[in-house]
């Protein structure tokens, strides 16, 4: 199973495709204006059928555009938090170096969008999910 993200913005979008294993396809902060044009060539790059947005701002606006694209499933979840846990994986894709190595990072802002971090954090929570109900479904059965 391979699935889409979107942490929806209204000037960019934080946008991941992730495998099943928890493994990022494609990662990127893409333009809101060039938001159908992005999903719709990830689609058929990567062959996904369900996308997670995340609530926030432009949410709604996001979830009407997505709907025009073909056999694409789009599940809305919480975006609790999920900002500042981007800046924390952003910090670890990506260490202070020279003289920032002596800040804490967490006094320091990312010198970038953390959008598509945003984007691969809704689809491993989502992914965490799916395998915890799997594991139920196991148990369940013995």
């Amino acid at each position: 199973m391979i699935i889409a993200a979107l942490d929806p913005g209204r000037d960019k979008c934080g946008f991941a495709v992730l495998a099943d294993s928890g493994k990022i396809l494609c990662q990127r902060v893409i333009g809101t204006e060039n938001l159908m044009t992005e999903v719709n060539a990830a689609k058929a790059d990567y062959g996904f059928s369900r996308l997670l947005i995340g609530n926030g701002t432009t949410s709604r606006e996001a979830q009407g555009k997505l709907a025009q694209i073909a056999a694409l499933e789009v599940i809305v979840r919480d975006e609790y938090r999920t900002t500042e846990l981007a800046k924390k994986e952003y910090w670890k894709a990506n260490p202070p170096k020279g003289w920032r190595r002596l800040i804490p990072v967490t006094m320091q802002v990312p010198p970038v969008p953390v959008d598509d971090f945003v984007a691969v954090i809704l689809a491993r929570r989502y992914l965490q999910e799916i395998k915890e109900i799997k594991g139920e479904h196991e148990h369940g059965a013995e």
